[in-house]
């Protein structure tokens, strides 16, 4: 059963825009933590944003500070990260991912139990 269900990527220029989504049910919505994470060809699989139930605070990793944005939209059930000003070090295969929300804000892949299909994001130079 899909539970993350992923959409947005794709091939822009150095410089340029893209918008990635993510659609949860209710009550993964409701309850979990959700984020972005990336993988790059050849590497581990890093935090990128996250957003917080309630009050949504976020968080970013210091690469993409300044030029994503993630926000979460209740009444579609949605995550989205908005990427700007990408660069070709954004290229990667993101992944929506959700985990269980008490009260802590984890930043680390393994502490995330649901994951989308991922997303190929190619920003050429």
């Amino acid at each position: 059963q899909v539970q993350l269900v992923e959409s947005g990527g794709g091939l822009v220029q150095a410089g340029g825009s893209l918008r990635l989504s993510c659609a949860a049910s209710e009550y993964i919505f409701n309850n979990y933590l959700m984020g972005w994470f990336r993988q790059a060809p050849g590497k581990e699989r890093e935090f990128v944003a996250i957003i917080t139930l309630g009050v949504a605070n976020t968080y970013y990793s210091d690469s993409v500070k300044g030029r994503f944005s993630i926000s979460r939209d209740s009444a579609k059930n949605t995550v989205y990260l908005q990427m700007n000003s990408l660069k070709p070090e954004d290229t990667a295969v993101y992944y929506c991912a959700a985990h269980l929300y008490a009260g802590v804000v984890h930043t680390a892949a393994e502490e995330y139990n649901l994951w989308g299909q991922g997303t190929q994001v190619t920003v050429s130079s």
